[in-house]
C-alpha cells in the first residue's frame, strides 16, 4: 500500500539531492568498502530513477504497487505501456518517455 503525491516526491527529491552531495564525500580504505560505497551510490540513482518514473506517469498503478493520491485513478486506455528513461550525466537531467507494450505470447490461448 505505497502511497505518494507530488508534494511528497518533491521532498524526496530534495533529500536525494542531499544524499548525492554526501555521497561525493564517501571514502574507502579497501576494495570491500569501495564496493559498498558504489552500492550505496547506485541505490541513490535507482531511487531517483524510480521516482522520476512515478512523476512522469501520474496515474495510480496496478493495485498494491503504488497509489498517486493526487491522481488516484487507473487510466485503462493508456496504462499498458512501458516508461523508459535516459540520464544525462553532464546536465544531470532525466528524460522519461513511453514505449508501447507488446505481448510476445498470445494470452488468449493461455487462459481458457
Amino acid at each position: 500500500m505505497y502511497q505518494t503525491n507530488a508534494k511528497m516526491m518533491e521532498v524526496a527529491e530534495m533529500k536525494l539531492e542531499m544524499l548525492k552531495e554526501d555521497a561525493l564525500k564517501m571514502r574507502a580504505k579497501d576494495l570491500h568498502e569501495l564496493l559498498r560505497a558504489w552500492e550505496n551510490y547506485h541505490r541513490i540513482l535507482t531511487a531517483e530513477a524510480h521516482m522520476k518514473h512515478i512523476q512522469f506517469r501520474e496515474e495510480s498503478r496496478y493495485p498494491g504497487f503504488y497509489y498517486r493520491m493526487d491522481y488516484n485513478f487507473v487510466d485503462e486506455t493508456n496504462w499498458k505501456c512501458f516508461v523508459n528513461s535516459i540520464y544525462d550525466k553532464t546536465t544531470k537531467t532525466w528524460n522519461c518517455f513511453k514505449r508501447a507494450h507488446v505481448d510476445i505470447v498470445d494470452k488468449s490461448k493461455l487462459f481458457k
